[in-house]
């Protein structure tokens, strides 16, 4: 091993032992290589590399808890990245799983909707796994619909993808054959890392003292949204499953339940129910 890779080795998990941090050595892997302006990989592959003087600016805001995707301002999701930063949520591999459960079902969606589209997360990998799909996204907040525009133009989805500020589906009079919804499930007053609850916008995560308000709004709309032979795929939080089903079972709805790569219960999908 060179000098120079052993000086970043060092550097690498000096930084990861300030982070309190499952992920602590990728953290300071993700921020290195974009403090050297290289992909990850590159780093792993090559770590002979002079350490840049603007790392250390990192390492701290990371230690502040900051997110790294705020500070790297970009964030990988299913076969997309997206351009993320502070007022939206990011993205997180648990929520594939409404996409993994979408494609167990077999069929190809023409039309989707984004529920809480946030950074365009969900839409925008949706239309990247389904080329012949258009979609609409739609979201409260204008920060993340700036940021769902300008992801869905650098990726070459804009022709296909529509955004518009909005309160879940209140104005939305079509179905689709696909919904996607990441709502917000975390009861206010549930204990969440300093890097969430500080950092991330707090209307994207909270929903009333049960974690539930805004599944009891998506129940009622659900039904007229959701097209003949189509289905919605709703994240979840893991211990909401059965709670969840019975709103949307009392709006005449089935729901099948889809865990992430974890073991969690992490999805529901759900369908108008056919005896009814």
């Amino acid at each position: 091993m060179t000098d120079l890779a052993r000086t970043m080795h060092a550097t690498l998990a000096a930084a990861a032992a300030r982070f309190a941090s499952p992920t602590a050595r990728l953290d300071a892997e993700l921020l290195m290589a974009h403090a050297l302006g290289i992909e990850r990989t590159q780093l792993l592959l090559d770590p002979a590399r002079v350490v840049p003087p603007g790392f250390a600016a990192l390492v701290e805001r990371r230690a502040a808890h900051e997110p790294v995707a705020y500070i790297t301002g970009r964030r990988g999701f299913w076969t997309i990245e997206l351009a993320v930063g502070p007022g939206v949520l990011v993205p997180r591999p648990d929520s594939e799983t409404l996409l993994t459960a979408a494609l167990a079902r077999g069929a190809t969606p023409r039309t989707i909707l984004d529920l809480g589209t946030g950074p365009g997360t969900l839409l925008l990998a949706a239309l990247d796994e389904w080329p012949q799909a258009r979609g609409l996204g739609i979201d409260r907040s204008p920060v993340a619909l700036d940021y769902a525009r300008a992801n869905a133009a650098r990726l070459g989805l804009a022709s296909r993808a529509g955004f518009v500020r909005g309160d879940w589906a209140a104005a939305v009079d079509a179905a689709f054959d696909l919904v996607l919804a990441n709502p917000p499930y975390i009861g206010s007053d549930e204990p969440l890392p300093d890097e969430v609850r500080a950092h991330e916008p707090a209307a994207a995560l909270f929903a009333g003292a049960d974690g539930l308000d805004d599944y009891r709004i998506l129940a009622r709309q659900l039904p007229r949204l959701i097209a003949a032979r189509g289905c919605a795929a709703v994240e979840i939080g893991h211990r909401q499953a059965a709670a969840v089903a019975a709103l949307f079972a009392a709006a005449g709805l089935t729901a099948t339940l889809h865990r992430d790569l974890g073991g969690r219960d992490r999805c529901l999908l759900v369908e108008q129910d056919a005896a009814a």
